[in-house]
């Protein structure tokens, strides 16, 4: 089943477009195609960089349970 695809309107920097438009040649693909690429790489990237909250729990308990030492390393 094809995305239906919605049209949009932005501004970038020239050198960054081009740069794009220069991947999209050499590997012979749309334009449009590597755009994409880059959003759904951008987003992925972003969804990776926040710690999971389980994660931070047990940081935040281990800081709390060796708080003498966390003060003796910080000294």
């Amino acid at each position: 089943m094809a995305t239906k695809m919605q049209k949009f309107s932005s501004q970038a920097d020239p050198e960054i477009l081009a740069s794009l438009r220069k991947i999209a040649k050499q590997d012979g693909r749309h334009f449009q195609a590597v755009l994409e690429d880059a959003m759904r790489d951008y987003i992925e990237a972003r969804r990776q960089e926040k710690p999971r909250a389980a994660v931070m729990a047990h940081f935040q308990a281990s800081l709390e349970k060796n708080r003498e030492l966390v003060k003796l390393l910080a000294e």
